[in-house]
């Protein structure tokens, strides 16, 4: 999963408000690790994917099964972001 955006013209290092209103961000205040970071903008990155895709579901544009199929995908993903990262390793 990546944290990448096209660059804000202003100012590169910052996304565009379009960019801030579909992906928002929430800053990370748990317990720091580079490793938890990461995993922590990997999660919000699953939890924006997942509701796009309910969304699709919703409005008829994907069926039932391709939605879950693809959020089961996601969830793989995101387990795998967790075992690379040694999350939950008693860390």
């Amino acid at each position: 999963m990546s944290n990448s955006h096209p660059p804000n013209p202003s100012n590169p290092d910052q996304p565009t408000n379009k960019e801030q209103f579909l992906y928002p961000r929430s800053s990370y205040h748990g317990k720091f690790t580079p490793e938890r970071l990461v995993f922590n903008a990997n999660l919000q990155e699953f939890a924006q994917r997942v509701n796009f895709i309910c969304n699709l579901e919703t409005a008829g544009k994907i069926s039932t099964e391709e939605a879950y199929q693809r959020i089961k995908d996601l969830w793989k993903e995101l387990r795998q972001s967790k075992r690379e990262l040694g999350i939950g390793d008693n860390s």
